[in-house]
């Protein structure tokens, strides 16, 4: 029993010295999705606000395919000294749902939640070029023309995939479904007119709209949003339910991680999103400050879990 007692004192001493001397060296931060994305601009923006708090480069590294499994995939199975960590999505969950022979981590067990950055509430978003103007008359196009209708995802089995598939499946519609490595590249095809529409995570896109490249048609939160004045709800456009496919954004490490490590980093991207700078520039992007802690990042991840497998089971979401 002492021993035990000595082994787990000596963890901890080790664990804490660990962490007063992290980092050593640049960490980097995978990204599972292009550049220019949601995901991609937070972790950019934390990224540098740590390197200049921490003294060492945190290096935002993306890593695109597979609806971001392949990112996952390399984090899980990094050391886990807090040198790489992950910057992710709902996908880190969805995938293991949708795609139980293909995942081959696991959530809960193969990491450490650090801080959960920002919900990015979901909008609706088609080209002026399109011509259409609201939810009801995208809806009334596809149910005219069955499978000309495209939108455009992140990938197969991302926010914008269940969110589309679930507007199918109340609609009684059959649209197709175009994916790409990432929002980015994906939003870039509907405000070229080549895919019809997508829901887009709300960040990054009001210089678009003001450019007269994208027209907003709804809005996936419980109401109105100011910098979308005008804009209607999904559940007042006639389609409820749709402020539950809005997804979150935040930091993981590998499991094992030193806990000293984790709330290391925790309390800097804390420290990081209370900048009022920081909070000024996520505040314009459109994305709503969480910043929690690892606990509470933990909590919330299996609530979410389960939220999305109820979502996937009512909107009988599958990937073939």
């Amino acid at each position: 029993m002492r021993k035990a007692v000595l082994s787990l004192a000596l963890l901890a001493l080790c664990g804490a010295a660990a962490a007063q001397n992290y980092p050593a060296r640049p960490v980097r931060i995978l990204v599972g999705f292009a550049a220019g994305g949601p995901t991609d601009v937070i972790a950019r923006i934390v990224a540098g606000d740590m390197t200049a708090s921490l003294g060492q480069s945190f290096i935002v590294e993306n890593r695109p395919g597979a609806n971001a499994i392949i990112a996952t995939d390399a984090v899980a199975q990094s050391a886990p000294d807090g040198y790489t960590t992950l910057f992710s999505s709902l996908s880190l969950l969805v995938n293991a749902i949708l795609q139980p022979d293909k995942v081959h981590y696991d959530p809960f067990r193969d990491f450490a939640p650090i801080s959960n950055a920002a919900a990015l509430p979901m909008v609706v978003v088609t080209s002026p070029q399109t011509g259409i103007g609201s939810v009801g008359e995208l809806v009334a196009r596809a149910k005219a023309k069955p499978g000309e209708v495209s939108y455009g995802t992140p990938g197969i089995g991302g926010s914008s995939h269940l969110a589309g598939a679930m507007l199918e499946n109340v609609t009684g519609t059959k649209m197709l479904s175009v994916p790409f490595k990432g929002n980015g590249p994906a939003l870039a095809e509907v405000m070229a007119g080549r895919v019809t529409y997508m829901f887009y995570p709300v960040v990054g896109i009001a210089d678009q709209v003001a450019a007269g490249k994208l027209k907003v048609l709804a809005i996936g939160t419980t109401g109105p949003r100011p910098d979308f004045p005008g804009v209607p709800t999904m559940a007042q456009a006639g389609f409820p339910g749709f402020e539950e496919t809005a997804p979150w954004v935040g930091m993981l490490a590998p499991a094992a991680t030193p806990k000293a490590v984790v709330e290391r980093l925790s309390e800097e991207m804390r420290k990081s999103l209370a900048r009022p700078e920081t909070r000024e520039r996520v505040k314009a992007l459109g994305a709503v400050i969480i910043a929690d802690t690892p606990a509470e990042f933990a909590a919330f991840l299996k609530k979410d879990h389960e939220r999305w497998a109820r979502v996937i089971k009512a909107a009988h979401v599958t990937l073939e």
